[in-house]
């Protein structure tokens, strides 16, 4: 039976059993009237009602005499009403947008298999099996609607349902509507069984590319004429309504993107033939019309699905996506970069790009994962509620009571972010005045609705509160929280606002100061010390802040300057932004300095050069944390500058050691190798500890290729570091007379401390200038006497293999040193396969094995497409398989080193039998025995298992000698391609046990 007769029978099975009550005259009264009902303007029932009507009449099941239910008989009466019920949808033009709204899925499922068998679709056939280009054109079409009705209504069986809230109950409707569903279920399961059918009938409805026609009512008549009649004008080309080819892909199209997007929930990849599907949908629509169609779309549906689409095919290097608001929060909750997420939300707060229904769904996810146990996301679902209530005020929407609940407890932070919020959701200068009351009331209310005056404080003097309250609402406020606050009433010295006039000038002083602290506006600075000064002459403000730190060097300077407002502000400012610096705050930092360089320069020359050298810094770090780390050179105009404050010659300017430090990592980290090597002035080299160190540096790495006796560079910069890693040695009598030797750790005998040079080198992001300074080291510590495993390194060999007086050194500075080195390589570059083999060289010294197996493994991976391809013979060499082979027997995991034995230039067969012969391994064993491609090997495993009885193994090693891959009478091409395939395998398994 077929599905469709089966559902047939299903839906026929389950009506009630009442003995047909209507007579032959009424029938044919019901079909006389039909024409006339449809015919009215708004027909009452609507003209789908009648569908329900005529097929339940004609569903009814029959009695016999012997009081035996039967199926419903195949009579003229049946006939007629089914008949009744395709004409009503033919009226409506088999629009399924109308009647699936208004049909349930077993009366339209009843339809449907009407249309089929009236258009004489075979019973019993599958419709995936039928050429739809050979059937009419109205069969054709009928097919086609069934199987468009079945994915529809998979996917729509997907969505969520809202229940309907039951009536009163009663025992014959509550039966009914149990019979219905149980029903809908069982077509809903054959449906959704016959899915990858309906979809393959779909698919080659879009090869078809010509217009089919759709029974209209007086097609059907045609039919239900005499059997004579049936062949003729109702199977012809141009019977019935005319659906044009493009049309009919257009809902072909739609209805597939939509199932293929229903199944990218469980196969992500199916997301990519929805967008095909959809976007051709749209480039149908815009090429025919959406009005010429004969079946409507949602075209906002459909363009919810593009855009849904998008997100979930892009890519994380796909530019034009991410520039979208949904594919950027897409992929910040994908890759749980949360601060990213609140920063643009806090960007489309202006924009209002977002609507409110996607913002609350991001919050509902955000707050499900903080329920199972991620705390960290607490902090970031408030500051996204804080985003979308204060959207919310803009728009004129209620506030949501989730954000009530997270304020129940303010704190500072808290406040803090609410205030930026709304700072950066609203433009004053282009606001409207709308707005600006809506903001206004919302930070009104927000006080009013606080008891701590500390917090309403804040927001009370907040620049953005000050610009959008007048002068008498504040003061109205004021009076309305001492009313409210009956604390605040019995005080006998009241706490009040900053804008309440009447308060005393100790508490408009300490107000004043509050607001200095936490400004960051020059302009608002300068306007609130003139104040300051005005009031008392007696304070020094810059000091009411223990946060504001100026370097020694500077503030000797800027104390210096007898003005003391000048001497506050100059202080305050610079203050203020090497604060904003070193949060990296460029932005007002820059605008901090800038005031600072106009204040200076009209009294002080050497003020003036300090600040352009803080300024020039400045610049230094804006570049290398935006466009720098993209790639892109710095401007000329910025190099220029650097090499100007290095060759600088002003006497007198205070100078910071770091920006000579950062200038001289600047330049090595945009390789400026031919300044620092050929064009520094000597006396620079010679006073400056880092310019020589750079210098050094750059003249190594630039003849790093060359030969031998080029490379005194290298011995040069040798020297510098070795003395800067050894120790001063000092000689102290004890009271017992004992001479003793102390050695002191940091040195003063090189150009620099040892922690210095660190901190320096961890300023460079050059991978040459690293490899380098990193080899350099690397040498120093397998120079040590007592050295048992060396570490390899690239460039090694460039360096001298010994040092005069060895004591000297110390190596435990050295070893620690290198740690460091690699650890801050590796977060520069973690694909570097030289690095990631120093890394595992370290761990395979200090016996951590697992450890420098995972290393090993992973700087083979990185530098052959994750053992897709030969991993070069420079990374594994020899030394590097022979520590993997120690690392192994140590693990205990001894079928690892035979197989490992394989990988030498020459394969250790002693190891590899020694370690075979062992039984207590904790590996995988016989399963390995797939990846060993030596005969002689698997020869020995086959004598070993036959020596212990182990008839299993032995067969398995039996199997794997017996491949015709190794058969040795191969070609050697064959025979290596053979031991490239399995080396293959079985480091990407290594990889998967160690990663």
């Amino acid at each position: 039976m077929s599905a469709e007769a089966a559902d047939r029978e299903a839906a026929t099975s389950s009506r009630p059993c009442t003995p047909p009550q209507t007579s032959w005259f009424e029938f044919v009264l019901e079909e006389a009237l039909l024409e006339q009902h449809l015919q009215k303007p708004s027909p009452d029932p609507p003209p789908v009602q009648l569908i329900v009507q005529f097929l339940e009449q004609a569903s009814k099941p029959s009695v016999n005499e012997q009081n035996q239910v039967q199926p419903p008989p195949d009579n003229k009466r049946n006939r007629i009403l089914k008949l009744l019920a395709l004409k009503v949808a033919a009226h409506l033009k088999w629009d399924l947008d109308v009647l699936e709204k208004s049909l349930s899925v077993p009366v339209l499922n009843m339809l449907l298999n009407e249309l089929l068998c009236i258009s004489k679709v075979p019973p019993g056939t599958k419709h995936v099996d039928v050429d739809l280009s050979s059937l009419p054109p109205t069969t054709a079409m009928a097919i086609l609607l069934y199987n468009r009705w079945a994915i529809r209504t998979i996917v729509q069986s997907s969505f969520p349902v809202k229940q309907v809230k039951p009536g009163p109950p009663q025992l014959n409707v509550m039966n009914q509507i149990q019979q219905e569903k149980e029903l809908t279920e069982n077509i809903l399961k054959v449906l959704k069984e016959q899915a990858a059918d309906s979809i393959l009938v779909l698919e080659g409805a879009l090869k078809l590319n010509k217009d089919l026609y759709v029974h209209t009512i007086r097609t059907l008549d045609l039919l239900a004429m005499e059997p004579g009649m049936v062949n003729g004008e109702t199977e012809s080309s141009t019977a019935g309504l005319k659906i044009s080819a493009e049309e009919i892909q257009c809902q072909v199209c739609y209805d597939l993107g939509a199932i293929y997007f229903q199944q990218g929930s469980t196969n992500a990849a199916v997301h990519e033939k929805a967008k095909e599907k959809f976007f051709k949908t749209k480039e149908l629509i815009a090429k025919s019309g959406s009005s010429s169609l004969h079946f409507a779309i949602d075209e906002e549906r459909l363009a919810g699905y593009c855009q849904a689409c998008e997100v979930l095919t892009s890519s994380s290097d796909d530019a034009s996506q991410q520039a979208t608001p949904y594919s950027q929060i897409h992929s910040c909750m994908k890759s749980g970069k949360y601060q990213d997420l609140v920063k643009i939300f806090l960007e489309d707060n202006l924009t209002l790009s977002l609507p409110e229904q996607f913002r609350q769904s991001v919050l509902r996810e955000l707050f499900q994962k903080a329920q199972q146990g991620n705390d960290a996301l607490d902090e970031v679902c408030f500051k996204v509620c804080v985003c979308n209530t204060v959207c919310d005020v803009l728009q004129g929407r209620t506030i949501d009571i989730q954000f009530c609940q997270l304020f129940l407890k303010p704190s500072k932070e808290k406040i803090d972010f609410l205030l930026e919020v709304c700072s950066g959701s609203i433009n004053l200068e282009n606001a409207s005045e709308e707005l600006k009351r809506k903001m206004a009331a919302f930070l009104k209310n927000l006080c009013l609705g606080m008891e701590d005056l500390q917090f309403v404080f804040m927001i009370s003097s907040h620049e953005l509160f000050i610009k959008l309250l007048k002068d008498d609402e504040r003061k109205l406020l004021i009076d309305q929280m001492r009313k409210r606050s009956p604390r605040i009433n019995l005080c006998t010295k009241p706490v009040t606002s900053f804008y309440d006039i009447p308060a005393s000038a100790s508490v408009n002083i300490g107000q004043l100061e509050h607001q200095l602290i936490l400004s960051v506006d020059p302009w608002r600075i300068r306007q609130i010390l003139i104040e300051l000064h005005g009031m008392t002459s007696e304070r020094q403000f810059w000091t009411i802040s223990n946060k504001w730190e100026v370097p020694n060097v500077y503030g000797n300077v800027i104390l210096g300057i007898k003005d003391s407002l000048t001497r506050d502000l100059v202080y305050i400012l610079m203050a203020k932004g090497l604060h904003c610096c070193a949060i990296k705050d460029f932005v007002h930092a820059k605008q901090l300095f800038a005031a600072c360089l106009e204040l200076v320069t009209e009294f002080s020359p050497k003020l003036r050069q300090v600040m352009l050298n803080e300024m020039l810094l400045l610049d230094i770090y804006t570049h290398e944390a935006g466009a720098g780390v993209s790639g892109e050179r710095p401007p000329s105009d910025l190099i220029s500058r650097v090499r100007g404050y290095l060759e600088m010659r002003v006497p007198d300017i205070p100078l910071r050691q770091v920006i000579a430090e950062e200038c001289v990592a600047f330049l090595l980290n945009w390789c400026e190798n031919e300044y620092l090597t050929m064009q520094v002035p000597l006396p620079l080299v010679q006073t400056n500890p880092y310019v020589k160190l750079g210098q050094l540096l750059a003249a190594t790495c630039k003849e790093l290729p060359g030969p031998k006796e080029s490379r005194r560079t290298a011995k040069d910069l040798w020297e510098v570091v070795v003395q800067i890693c050894s120790v001063s040695n000092q000689h102290k009598r004890g009271n017992d007379g004992r001479v003793s030797l102390i050695k002191h750790r940091e040195s003063t005998l090189g150009i620099m401390y040892r922690s210095e040079l660190l901190s320096f080198i961890k300023k460079l992001r050059e991978p040459l200038v690293l490899t380098t300074i990193l080899s350099l080291f690397v040498k120093l510590h397998n120079v040590r006497e007592d050295i048992v495993n060396d570490i390899a390194a690239e460039h090694i060999s460039i360096w001298p293999s010994s040092i005069p007086n060895l004591q000297s050194v110390d190596f435990e500075a050295v070893a620690i040193t290198v740690k460091e080195l690699v650890s801050y390589a590796l977060t520069i570059n973690a694909n570097n396969h030289f690095w990631l083999i120093i890394q595992a060289d370290i761990y395979f010294a200090t016996n951590q094995y697992s450890a420098a197996l995972h290393y090993y493994l992973q700087a083979g991976a990185v530098c052959s497409d994750f053992f897709n391809k030969m991993v070069p013979p420079d990374v594994y060499t020899d030394q590097v398989i022979k520590r993997m082979i120690k690392c192994c027997s140590l693990l205990n995991c001894h079928t690892q080193v035979a197989i490992l034995c394989q990988f030498l230039r020459e394969v250790d067969y002693k190891t590899a039998f020694k370690a075979l012969q062992e039984q207590n391994s904790h590996d995988a064993m016989d399963s390995y025995y797939e990846y060993i491609w030596d005969v002689t090997i698997l020869e020995y495993l086959t004598y070993l298992h036959h020596k212990r009885g182990e008839t299993d193994k032995r067969q398995i090693a039996i199997k794997a000698i017996g491949q015709t891959e190794l058969n040795a009478s191969n070609p050697e091409e064959v025979l290596q391609l053979a031991a490239q395939r399995r080396k293959k395998k079985f480091l990407q398994a290594m990889a998967k046990l160690y990663f």
